[in-house]
């Protein structure tokens, strides 16, 4: 897609300003870097780093049928969790298959606030709405993705640098929980202790009109101390958290129970697809979500690389890949696809070379 083509976020001028290289990412003109995305890596491990994630989907459902719809939309309980909680949870189609993996903010039991994937917003909105329809539902179902944007303020400074722009004790916010109050002078703002690096952090909504006086607010709290990261970075931040992006480790031929995602599924109430993802636990017969490491140095996996057996025969493929810059060796993602076989070895296929593969437990790190 050419340029000109391209949607871009309110800062789109101010990556520019800053250097950054500007790739294609789900449709807009994002920052891949600005210096080198090791650099952005390690300045959210170690310190803070600012994101623009404006990209992202942001929906509203408000109406009191608004818990009825997104209940038997989604595999998660959004009952369990109370005002001022998020929840993390996927959109299913009528075989199981994830049609996008999402966020949900309880504003009140009536009012809902949902971030969805930014190539997934058309297929999202078209979902919503058809069983809107089909079931003659009280909603306002607004779409503003592209009137507010998202920053993502990560890293385990983060707090510290930026609680000096709100008098909300952003410390004491709990993980997946969110206040909204007034932030860099602006009213209103919805601040959560929410991310997608695995480091400390919050993120914040704000109208576009504010959007950039926020960023340059947020940047210059410490000259130099909070570094601008792109996409590269998010990328490598989250894959060492084990967190599935869609269009890579999930997609709508991948149900939660094959992701690894079993977590985010409770069958005590009624949802899409309920009885077909019951039967496929029952039976077991389900390709198997992998994370691994490669002990072997300088072998990187990446996406679409074939996981073979020891008698070379193909059994799987790596769906997302990298140099881990925190444990200094390959890490991966991947899918086994006989759940049933029994495999007492997997490989790494690269380039006709065959490269033992250490399978492991996630996160590849411990959050900081």
């Amino acid at each position: 897609m050419m340029e000109n083509n391209l949607k871009r976020t309110i800062l789109y001028e101010n990556h520019i300003r800053l250097g950054a290289k500007m790739i294609d990412y789900s449709g807009f003109s994002m920052p891949l870097q600005y210096t080198s995305s090791l650099i952005e890596h390690m300045s959210v491990r170690n310190e803070t780093g600012i994101f623009d994630v404006s990209h992202m989907g942001k929906f509203i459902l408000n109406g009191q049928d608004s818990m009825n719809l997104i209940q038997y939309l989604t595999t998660n309980d959004l009952s369990k969790i109370k005002i001022g909680q998020a929840q993390y949870t996927c959109f299913i189609n009528n075989h199981g298959g994830i049609i996008d993996d999402l966020v949900i903010y309880k504003i009140s039991e009536k009012k809902l606030l949902l971030i969805v994937n930014a190539a997934n917003i058309e297929k999202n909105k078209k979902w919503i709405n058809h069983h809107i329809k089909k079931n003659a539902y009280h909603i306002e179902f607004i779409d503003f993705s592209k009137e507010y944007s998202l920053l993502a303020i990560q890293g385990p400074l983060s707090l510290f640098y930026i609680q000096k722009l709100t008098n909300i004790p952003l410390q004491k916010i709990p993980f997946y929980h969110f206040e909204i109050g007034e932030f860099a002078g602006i009213k209103n703002v919805l601040i959560s202790c929410t991310g997608y690096t695995g480091s400390k952090g919050v993120e914040i909504y704000i109208p576009n009109e504010y959007a950039e006086k926020i960023w340059s607010d947020i940047l210059e709290i410490e000259k130099n101390k909070i570094t601008p990261c792109g996409i590269a970075s998010r990328n490598s931040l989250r894959l060492e958290m084990g967190y599935r992006l869609y269009g890579q480790d999930l997609c709508e031929e991948i149900t939660p129970i094959e992701a690894g995602l079993s977590w985010i599924i409770k069958f005590e109430k009624k949802f899409i697809a309920k009885e077909i993802l019951q039967r496929q636990k029952k039976k077991g017969k389900y390709k198997k979500f992998i994370s691994f490491v490669v002990e072997e140095k300088g072998k990187i996996p990446r996406q679409g690389y074939s996981l073979i057996d020891k008698n070379d025969n193909l059994i799987g493929n790596v769906t997302s890949g990298i140099f881990s810059p925190v444990l200094k060796k390959g890490i991966g993602l991947g899918y086994l696809w006989n759940q049933k076989q029994k495999i007492d070895s997997v490989f790494l296929s690269i380039r006709k070379k065959k490269i033992p593969i250490k399978m492991v437990k996630l996160p590849f790190i411990k959050k900081n």
